[in-house]
């Protein structure tokens, strides 16, 4: 199966060549990504990589990028946090639908990751909610990658906070 996803670096060196962190990559195996190095410092990677499983080509794109470039640090896998804009995209209607669908669902759409302004979701969250609760159908590719892209972010901020948090903030949430 090919899994078509993004992830998102900070270089160790945001002086670092462009060229050599490129041909680093594709030494590497990173040869099935698009590589996007707009901004200083940060490289994102757009894959498209077969794989058994969805786990797999993500965990195996991550080890492929950290051999490449062993310092960088792992910022984001996408997709995964989505907006009102988003969901409209991926039903393929307008952002006034989606609110509508917001509107009458009431609390029986998933909570949000942010609730503000712009509210953002995650995308498995919304994707298996509309298959159970609007008989939607999607790409079970786009679903599985999402649903492992949202598990990689939960595990970036886990283990950052595990060593941040401690003493009584940590055993009031817990």
């Amino acid at each position: 199966m090919e899994y078509e996803f993004t992830l998102k670096f900070a270089l160790g060196d945001p002086d670092a060549d462009p060229e050599a962190v490129l041909e680093a990559l594709l030494e590497q195996g990173c040869d099935d990504a698009l590589v996007g190095i707009g901004k200083r410092g940060r490289i994102a990677l757009d894959f498209s990589r077969d794989a058994d499983s969805a786990e797999q080509a993500v965990a195996s794109a991550i080890a492929d990028v950290r051999r490449a470039v062993p310092e960088a640090r792992f910022i984001e896998a996408t997709p995964d946090f989505v907006g009102v804009t988003d969901i409209a995209k991926i039903l393929g209607c307008s952002r006034q639908n989606v609110t509508k669908i917001l509107a009458t669902s009431g609390s029986r759409f998933p909570d949000p990751v942010h609730e503000g302004s712009a509210a953002i979701w995650h995308l498995e969250s919304v994707l298996t909610w509309l298959m159970e609760h609007q008989d939607r159908d999607f790409d079970a590719r786009l679903v599985e990658i999402s649903r492992v892209n949202m598990r990689c972010n939960h595990l970036r901020y886990a283990e950052k906070l595990a060593r941040e948090a401690a003493g009584p903030l940590r055993a009031a949430i817990a």
